[in-house]
């Protein structure tokens, strides 16, 4: 078999984009290529106990939607007139129905709208457009105040002003219990602390159980396309299991299985624990509760309504006498994917800022520039100092490869010239042709190692430009003014065409036309790609093959004085 060194390049570069697709896939909630997608488990008859089911399940999924009460709360609901209460922090803005004490909008007053740069991020959110709630209630008796019960709410301030933290405090009493919600929120923290305290004010021993949620629908968030996706859906993590990454269409093939077989699915995922969060995430922002730690919980997904779903937990409180009370503690973040934040939040939250399979590269990749951001104070040029030190740490194994690519053109007459010769006999053409090689003491797969080499480092720091948040809304120089949107101008992917056009050029000419007119044609099919990819990653390829141009030519004109001569 004839060994050419471009073939093999080729390989390795479609190779390459596989595993990016691949990864583009996973992180979108998509199976992965390489792996069949786990087959859904149905429970058979009397395998599915009800104790390992959330519990008040049908409960709850009337509860999720916010359109049917739980039983008993029909009559309140109804009669109720509900108040928005809004509170205002450093940080974010909060909307709060007392129907029900959920949470249905919150604005993050330090990050832009990635569509409209004139308004806020919007998180929770309760429009035409988007269904994204935080919940609470109890169940485990009929009429136990829930998030369909009105609560009254305490007067308060309602704005941090020069306070350290501000709370609201709703109450409501329904079903022989007293339920008093407390949301707490501080200055430069996007925790909300949510406590529930639960009195027993009828005449009866109770068993209530609080359950917390995240409702979400199921479209992707506004200006997801095709060239710049990303994940949208229900996460969790406990100490057992660790981090889980889930779809909404698998919640809803479970719902469907379900309704068509009368039996429960079991999902894939953890359904019991005493610790870990569960949480929706998107693109650069997330939102997880955190239950009280040590306290046993029943985790559930569940389809609440037409394109709607929700993710929680349910936690039992106990035996309640008359006149005993239980306080529970939880913590709410919503805000964005930033590590350092997470980290103090909840053990394992810091992996929904996700890198993918190479995350044990991406997290150094990324303290290195949070280290370089530190000195020059913006993203554009750390990117850029970046790509230098890249480079200059594998300037060895670039060298090596771009020597070997060096002598390749330098003998591509003769390689030719053997082709030639023996077009019609492969055996002897190879024999040729690797005793050139040995004559000239070229390495056929010189120039492989070091893109093998470097890939993994290639492909970690481009999931880092593509999930750090900080880069988020970070100009560089006049036009970029937002490093993780695609050029307006489309000036850094017009260069990086010609930067790869001039790449080609300096390589070693193939000597196959076709082959010869694909690599003319890729550098302009790349850049219409990058048309549509953020900034930030561009001006890192633009940079990346600038710095590899100058080295490639260097080194070209050393191995070309000799045969000039």
């Amino acid at each position: 078999m004839d060994i050419n060194k471009r073939t093999i390049l080729w390989i390795v570069f479609a190779v390459s984009l596989v595993v990016l697709w691949n990864n583009w896939m996973v992180s979108n909630g998509k199976p992965s290529m390489f792996a069949p997608p786990p087959p859904e488990q149905i429970a058979k008859a009397g395998d599915a106990k009800k104790s390992d089911l959330p519990a008040a399940a049908s409960a709850l999924a009337s509860a999720a939607t916010g359109a049917a009460a739980l039983p008993g709360a029909a009559p309140a609901a109804e009669a109720f007139k509900n108040e928005r209460i809004v509170i205002t922090t450093d940080l974010v803005r909060a909307d709060i129905d007392t129907l029900g004490g959920q949470i249905t909008r919150l604005e993050l007053l330090k990050f832009k709208d990635g569509i409209d740069p004139t308004k806020n991020q919007v998180l929770f959110d309760r429009s035409a457009k988007r269904t994204y709630l935080a919940q609470t209630g109890l169940v485990g008796a009929p009429g136990l105040p829930n998030h369909n019960t009105g609560f009254v709410a305490k007067p308060g301030v309602r704005t941090l002003a020069d306070g350290n933290q501000v709370q609201l405090v709703l109450e409501a009493e329904q079903g022989g219990v007293k339920l008093t919600k407390t949301f707490t929120f501080k200055r430069g923290d996007y925790v909300i602390d949510v406590r529930h305290d639960v009195s027993n004010v009828g005449t009866a021993p109770l068993k209530p159980e609080l359950y917390m949620q995240l409702v979400h629908d199921g479209n992707k968030p506004e200006g997801d396309s095709y060239f710049n996706s990303s994940y949208t859906g229900p996460t969790l993590y406990t100490d057992a299991d660790k981090y889980k990454k889930l779809q909404f269409e698998s919640v809803e093939k479970a719902a469907v299985e379900a309704a068509k077989t009368g039996k429960p699915v079991v999902q894939d995922h953890p359904v019991k624990a005493d610790n870990g969060w569960t949480a929706i995430s998107q693109h650069f922002f997330v939102s997880a509760l955190v239950p009280q730690d040590k306290l046993a919980r029943e985790i559930f997904t569940k389809k609440v309504d037409t394109n709607l779903y929700a993710i929680g937990t349910v936690q039992p409180l106990g035996t309640l006498a008359p006149g005993a009370s239980v306080a529970n503690e939880a913590k709410l973040y919503s805000g964005p994917q930033e590590a350092k934040l997470l980290d103090k939040v909840a053990p394992g939250l810091e992996l929904v800022k996700d890198y993918g399979f190479l995350t044990i590269i991406a997290k150094p990749i990324f303290w290195v520039m949070e280290q370089l951001h530190k000195i020059l104070g913006n993203w554009g040029w750390t990117i850029i100092v970046f790509t230098i030190l890249i480079k200059l740490a594998f300037f060895p194994l670039s060298a090596a490869g771009y020597r070997s690519m060096a002598k390749v053109k330098l003998v591509t007459p003769k390689m030719q010239a053997i082709r030639e010769r023996y077009k019609g006999d492969p055996a002897k053409m190879n024999q040729a042709t690797m005793e050139l090689y040995k004559t000239e003491k070229i390495n056929p797969l010189g120039g492989c190692l070091p893109i093998l080499v470097q890939m993994p480092v290639f492909i970690a720091l481009y999931w880092v430009l593509q999930a750090s948040v900080e880069i988020r809304g970070a100009p560089w120089i006049g036009w970029i003014t937002n490093l993780a949107a695609p050029d307006p101008w489309f000036i850094l992917p017009v260069l990086y065409a010609i930067s790869m056009y001039i790449t080609t050029k300096l390589n070693p000419a193939p000597a196959d036309p076709m082959q010869a007119k694909m690599m003319l044609f890729m550098p302009l099919a790349f850049s219409v790609m990058f048309f549509f990819f953020p900034s930030g990653l561009v001006l890192y390829w633009v940079v990346n093959n600038v710095l590899s141009i100058g080295q490639q030519y260097v080194i070209s004109k050393k191995y070309a004085a000799p045969a000039a001569a």
